[in-house]
């Protein structure tokens, strides 16, 4: 196995509510080594040929590179990968800020998402746990706003939160997945992808 990469990804069934941890071997990490080709990895693994963009079969990956959490400026970064709703394509975008070492911290290399909640849900993760919780109370806000909610209710104003806003939550096409209440993985619409 690579240094830098824990060999957990994270799988979310938001149709079922399942959260599982798939353990990639090294094969994997060294034929895939990086976000966007991870990313790329599971879309194409997932979701079957034609998935509409915004269908419940779109997936979206949310991966660490190795070099992700390392203690040098600029090594914290994120890609976000699923079918793009602004191009109907494949969709990539890349973030910084402080989430990405923060999901490399809490023991995963990436979260693969698919399906669709019910009920708005948000996903806590910490300490290689996860759970879906209750995001009610959420619906509606923008990035500030939610992020300053999260911090609150969990306790810890050291709390990292990747979001969607009202754009990803009424499916505006270039919504943008937010952290750090101002960086942004903005190209392709994935925000709406989230919401």
């Amino acid at each position: 196995m690579p240094y830098g990469y824990h060999g957990k990804i994270l799988h979310v069934n938001l149709t079922t509510g399942s959260l599982t941890v798939e353990e990639p071997d090294e094969v994997f990490y060294r034929t895939y080594m990086g976000g966007s080709a991870m990313g790329l990895y599971y879309l194409l693994k997932n979701s079957p040929p034609g998935t509409e963009p915004l269908a419940p079969e779109n997936t979206l990956a949310l991966m660490d590179s190795v070099l992700t959490g390392l203690p040098i400026a600029g090594q914290s970064r994120m890609c976000a990968t699923a079918r793009s709703p602004l191009t109907g394509m494949v969709g990539d975008s890349q973030c910084g800020g402080f989430w990405p070492a923060e999901l490399k911290f809490s023991g995963f290399d990436g979260i693969v998402i698919w399906g669709r909640a019910e009920q708005p849900v948000y996903l806590w993760v910490h300490d290689g746990q996860a759970e879906l919780r209750d995001a009610a109370d959420l619906w509606g806000l923008g990035a500030w706003e939610t992020e300053t909610r999260l911090r609150v209710a969990l306790g810890d104003d050291k709390v990292e939160v990747a979001c969607c806003g009202q754009a990803g939550e009424r499916l505006v096409r270039m919504a943008a997945i937010m952290n750090m209440r101002n960086r942004a993985c903005g190209r392709t619409g994935l925000g709406a992808v989230m919401g």
